[in-house]
């Protein structure tokens, strides 16, 4: 007799792997130059200096121990000291929660906030790891568009009117994966005031806001309300290895995503943790290795985003890549970025569709191209190759 093979929770139904994940596996050939990934630059990662401290770090056995739930303290002190500098207010250390990167931070708030169908508001197009989180626990997720000046708030504000309150609302304010854009001020001011007056929490994921290219971010929507909770980590300017993330939230969040954290993995790594503080902490070191960074990313997005300009001229509007990671591609004549992937393969280039960034189907005509991993000379054949599968 056959064994009966045991169901899985019928969570898992409607649930798919990330369509970028899946398609890193399908460009990973030698000669195909990847605008896919969203991956910063191993070569710009400091490796020296996460040795010593890493180095230090081993120096006291204690590193290799436990540390708290919500994060070694030490750490959780720099933390409190630099987001205090960053909202212009003291955040006190309650309030610092540390996390295994930060979409452990996002998970985990999904289940300390979300019911089973309750309402979730997120851009559109759509950051894939929320997308993936609120699927998971069962969220109804309604979209609102996104201009040059990041998401429409007199579209949720009509949502709202029509009495569609959310239980929070999500946003990449600075530098958007996918769509490059960030925030404006003033929309980040009418994004508090609306969160306030309607009470539902704003997820603030801010993990390119230091990778600006010519001005700095602009203040975060944290600043403005305490009914936004506040996202970053070190993966984009020190290294993905760390998994060293963070939330800025209410103490009464706080302690209900350490309950969860604590069911989940106990406590993230004392040693990273350690080896995260020395370097968050090393001041006059972290300038100038963050604006190493700045000035590489912004040649490489500078030159990406001319030469696309010039091969495909006005078929092709990107956005302007004032920071971050990614330049968001609208084609002009009725190009299906999904039918056209194939094709860029073929030539040796490879991009994310801008559907898969879609809630439900939209964005056909667009893609996402990363320049974070290349050099000038390479992005620029990464151009020519796009240009000549979109003529063929």
């Amino acid at each position: 007799m056959s064994p009966i093979t045991p169901p899985l929770a019928r969570r898992l139904d409607g649930l798919k792997s990330s369509a970028i994940r899946d398609l890193l596996k399908l460009t990973a050939r030698a000669d195909v130059i990847s605008l896919a990934g969203g991956l910063p630059d191993q070569q710009l990662m400091p490796r020296d200096r996460i040795a010593r401290a890493a180095e230090s770090a081993l120096a006291d056995r204690a590193r290799l121990q436990y540390t708290e739930s919500a994060g070694w303290g030490p750490l959780r002190d720099v933390l409190s000291a630099r987001e205090s500098a960053r909202l212009g207010r003291p955040v006190p250390l309650e309030e610092v929660f540390v996390t295994h990167g930060s979409q452990q931070a996002l998970s985990l708030l999904a289940e300390v906030l979300l019911d089973p169908g309750a309402l979730v508001v997120v851009e559109d197009p759509a950051y894939v790891g929320a997308l993936q989180v609120f699927r998971a626990v069962g969220a109804r997720i309604v979209t609102v568009p996104l201009d040059a000046e990041g998401m429409r708030t007199d579209a949720l504000a009509e949502l709202l009117d029509r009495g569609d309150c959310p239980a929070l609302v999500h946003t990449v304010s600075n530098f958007h994966n996918p769509r490059g854009v960030t925030m404006s001020p003033r929309r980040r001011r009418e994004l508090a005031a609306l969160a306030d007056r309607y009470g539902f929490w704003v997820i603030e994921d801010d993990p390119y806001g230091e990778l600006w290219f010519d001005q700095p971010s602009p203040e975060p929507i944290a600043s403005y309300s305490p009914n936004v909770i506040r996202l970053s980590s070190v993966s984009k300017t020190l290294a993905p290895t760390l998994r060293v993330g963070w939330m800025i939230a209410p103490n009464a969040v706080c302690r209900g995503v350490e309950l969860l954290k604590q069911g989940a993995d106990l406590c993230g790594s004392a040693l990273t943790q350690q080896i995260a503080a020395d370097l968050l902490a090393d001041t006059d070191w972290l300038v100038a290795h963050v604006d190493k960074i700045r000035q590489v990313y912004g040649e490489r997005a500078g030159v990406l985003v001319g030469r696309l300009r010039e091969r495909l001229g006005d078929r092709l509007v990107t956005t302007e890549a004032a920071g971050g990671m990614f330049v968001w591609a609208d084609f002009t004549d009725g190009t299906d970025t999904v039918d056209l992937l194939p094709h860029a393969v073929e030539f040796g280039v490879a991009y994310v569709p801008g559907a898969a960034f879609a809630v439900s189907g939209a964005h056909r005509n667009s893609m996402r191209l990363c320049f974070t991993t290349s050099e000038a000379a390479t992005l620029q054949e990464a151009a020519d190759r796009l240009a000549r599968a979109v003529a063929r």
